[in-house]
């Protein structure tokens, strides 16, 4: 079921707006070109990209994570190649039950 996979997903969101606000008051902007940002992840973070999907208007959405450090970002891509971190946040959960059921 699908279900609890979204309620985790709206909640970590719930939980890293605290300091996405806190960029976007100071004025630092958590955006980039995407290939800048997917290389800090992976070396500060060890975050690899886990899933992605399309949303209107040609942008990307992507979440990385690392089951490592339990670190855990979505990013969003425009058209033009330049990604922003929309959420961010610890100890990220591995679905396995969800990558073991066969889709409906």
């Amino acid at each position: 079921m699908r279900l609890p996979s979204i309620a985790a997903c709206a909640l970590a969101f719930l939980f890293a707006a605290p300091a996405l606000a806190e960029n976007a008051a100071t004025g630092a902007a958590p955006c980039a070109p995407r290939d800048q940002i997917v290389t800090q992840l992976e070396k500060k973070y060890g975050e690899t990209r886990r899933g992605a999907g399309l949303q209107n208007r040609g942008s990307v959405t992507e979440v990385f994570a690392s089951s490592e450090t339990g670190t855990w970002t979505i990013l969003v891509t425009r058209p033009d190649g330049v990604s922003c971190a929309v959420a961010a946040g610890e100890a990220w959960l591995e679905d396995v039950a969800s990558l073991e059921t066969p889709p409906v």
